[in-house]
């Protein structure tokens, strides 16, 4: 079986590749790229696994011409830019020692070795340079069921990184076959294993949790979360009833994913504030919250925010307040976003200043909001 994507065979890639190979050594597409290009998904990032050294591969690419970053190399990997497209060289690895939260690896020169320290059946697969498929461990019958699975013993994969308990609903929220559920024993080593994700980093756990929330379909991943007992541990005392209402009023109004809306259906900020979010990210989804719960109507929500902004507010309230969509509310808020306030500061002053001033424009403000948009600055300014 072959890989006939583009990306295989642009000669700023296949320039990458030939560096090695002239040199003796195995260039293998790995990981995303190859899982991606197999379910006809996007490919964003090229990963190349090869027996060269790290420092080799620095010195080789450098040797024909190429700029090569050690953007890991003291854990084998190599960036390396080819006609502006950057291709992750890392070298082959076995773990030596695991922790729970890293582990110490030692460089190999055998593929079964790389594959098998890996996370999940669908990201062992390689494809050599010229697209032909390896699959060391028998991923591509679980890839064509989208069956997330662990390699090997569950449990052990999950004792390496705990990590990984997050990376599989994350997986599964992606790739995963909804219909055909959560593999069992995947499950299972997960609710068994639940003490080690405190030992995480709240910044790693954020990461991976707003990634999944990034996915088309998030909810029967986070509802697995739940039932495992991984969500009350990341998020203790969260409610994700409204996360699927919100992902099916989503799909009503033709809405993109947006993790930090979806993250607002189910954890407070204070809640959130634990995932070590930006402070940017944190400011949204109080602002998100403070708003479905609030008063304002959906035109005054278009009118402060703009359209785009303001359906975050309108479809998370629908959501919480188990409300219907409707394109009425995407009507109301264009009429919002399109709507220009008639009355300026300078048409009060000098009668009014200070905390004075910004008290009258609010009340004026206020009543022309009240009127549907329609009072005119004459009107406004007649006392």
């Amino acid at each position: 079986m072959k890989l006939s994507e583009s990306w295989v065979t642009n000669p700023a890639t296949q320039t990458v590749c030939a560096v090695l190979i002239d040199a003796g050594f195995q260039a293998l597409f790995v990981g995303g790229c190859v899982r991606n290009a197999l379910l006809g998904a996007p490919v964003s990032d090229l990963d190349i696994a090869t027996d060269a050294p790290p420092q080799q591969v620095l010195d080789l690419m450098r040797a024909a011409g190429l700029k090569a970053i050690p953007t890991g190399i003291e854990h084998g990997t190599i960036t390396v830019v080819s006609q502006s497209i950057p291709h992750e060289i890392t070298t082959f690895r076995r773990d030596v020692e695991t922790d729970g939260r890293r582990a110490v690896v030692a460089f190999s020169d055998n593929v079964d070795e790389d594959a098998s320290r890996r996370d999940f059946t669908m990201n062992a697969l390689y494809a050599r340079p010229d697209g032909t498929l390896l699959d060391p461990l028998n991923g591509l019958p679980d890839l064509k069921a989208r069956k997330v699975r662990f390699i090997g013993n569950a449990q052990h994969r999950i004792r390496e990184d705990y990590l990984r308990s997050l990376r599989y609903f994350r997986f599964h929220a992606w790739y995963g076959d909804v219909e055909a559920g959560f593999d069992p024993e995947a499950l299972s080593a997960i609710s068994t294993n639940l003490d080690g994700l405190a030992g995480l980093s709240r910044e790693r756990v954020g990461a991976e949790f707003m990634k999944l929330l990034t996915a088309p379909d998030p909810a029967p991943s986070v509802a697995a979360m739940r039932s495992t007992g991984v969500l009350a541990q990341i998020l203790p005392g969260v409610e994700d009833r409204s996360l699927a209402p919100l992902i099916a009023l989503e799909q009503q109004a033709g809405a993109k994913p947006e993790p930090v809306r979806r993250l607002s259906s189910i954890a407070t900020p204070e809640i959130a504030q634990t995932l070590r979010l930006s402070k940017a990210q944190i400011q949204r989804l109080t602002r998100m919250r403070d708003e479905a719960a609030g008063t304002a109507g959906t035109a005054e929500l278009g009118f402060r925010y703009g359209e785009e902004d303001g359906l975050h507010e309108v479809l998370l309230r629908c959501a919480l307040l188990e409300q219907p969509w409707s394109e009425d509310k995407r009507q109301a808020l264009r009429d919002g976003a399109a709507a220009d306030f008639p009355v300026r500061a300078a048409d009060l002053i000098p009668d009014f200043t200070g905390p004075a001033l910004g008290k009258k424009l609010a009340e004026l403000e206020a009543r022309w909001i009240a009127s549907g948009f329609t009072l005119t600055r004459t009107e406004l300014l007649v006392e």
